[in-house]
């Protein structure tokens, strides 16, 4: 089979397209799955580029969807023909938060799905919501799962809320369409004022460009009548998170997702104090969450929003897309 794997040192002129041998048969409790999309996710970057230390040789990407081709004893949830789609904390099943290390995440501390087959105990993958071709199932995994979890899980999002997507990656994307099926008014930053009207098209009411207007907390907070937001979808970091307290309501809660600006920084408490803001660290979710977040996307009709794809060869390219910052909505591996 064919595979990817990321030689030492780390970057992205190092990931060689290689047969890797056979696929291995499922044993007890275990699947063979015909892996064919990936997405790609900043975690994965992180990996491939060495910002995340791996091992060398590593298969990368956490996010991957395909078919059930073979089942080994004592599995009963999936059958042979079955789409399916990996989770991303494996042992992370239902309950508290796993913790906080990426040593069993697919891609970064076990070999990932960028591959043509892979077997792996069949509680590592969920179900893939019925007639979705295998690149939309693979941008759940990361995306898909973080939003849910910080709008539904966590932020406990209702009809009548206020939701602030920051960017078009695609967890933002993500969190808009859930905040739009669920009835909540979304609010929306870019630096390109193609993308706010492309994310208006989508369902977002206001939008801000930052680049234009770097003071977009005030800006937002002004357009809500100066009461804020009940939701922060905040990808950023340290460069950001100041003008999302600037954005969000008295009680509100900030969903800090990423840290696209940065691992570390100031951070304005005496603000998040007198906002009486909840300030969450979210890393994806569960494979509870994610089977309830496959119910709620079949219920809604909603799908995922795609800007490309690539050969599983062209993984390089991809990831030189990811950084331009140009993409809409999620890239794709497909093969």
């Amino acid at each position: 089979m064919q595979a990817i794997k990321l030689k030492a040192p780390a970057g992205l002129e190092n990931l060689m397209l290689v047969e890797d041998g056979a696929p291995i048969p499922p044993g007890p409790g275990e699947i063979l799955v015909r892996l064919h999309a990936c997405s790609l996710n900043y975690h994965d970057y992180a990996v491939v580029t060495g910002a995340i230390p791996t091992a060398d040789g590593r298969i990368p990407m956490a996010d991957g969807a395909g078919v059930v081709e073979a089942i080994g004893t004592g599995v009963t949830e999936f059958a042979v023909g079955d789409a399916v789609v990996s989770g991303f904390f494996p042992h992370w099943q239902d309950g508290t938060p796993a913790p906080g290390d990426f040593s069993a995440v697919p891609g970064d501390g076990e070999d990932g799905y960028a591959r043509e087959y892979a077997t792996r105990p069949a509680s590592w993958f969920t179900h893939a919501p019925k007639a979705w071709s295998h690149a939309e199932a693979a941008t759940l995994t990361t995306a898909g799962l973080t939003a849910w979890r910080a709008l539904v899980v966590e932020g406990r999002l209702k009809a009548g809320d206020t939701v602030l997507v920051l960017g078009t990656g695609g967890v933002s994307m993500f969190a808009l369409q859930f905040a739009r099926a669920m009835g909540a008014t979304v609010i929306a930053t870019s630096s390109s004022d193609e993308k706010l009207e492309r994310l208006r098209g989508l369902g977002a009411s206001f939008g801000v460009n930052y680049k234009t207007h770097p003071d977009w907390g005030t800006r937002v907070r002004d357009w809500t009548g100066g009461r804020g937001v009940d939701h922060v979808i905040e990808v950023g970091g340290p460069g950001t998170l100041p003008q999302s307290i600037t954005a969000v309501a008295q009680g509100g809660h900030i969903a800090l997702i990423g840290v696209l600006t940065g691992w570390g920084g100031e951070v304005p408490t005496a603000a998040l104090m007198m906002r009486q803001a909840r300030l969450q660290g979210i890393v994806v979710g569960s494979r509870r969450q994610q089977q309830d977040m496959v119910r709620g996307l079949e219920a809604t009709g909603i799908r995922p929003v795609i800007d490309s794809s690539f050969a599983l060869g062209g993984i390089a390219d991809a990831f030189k897309h990811e950084a331009s910052g140009k993409h809409f909505g999620k890239i794709c591996l497909e093969f």
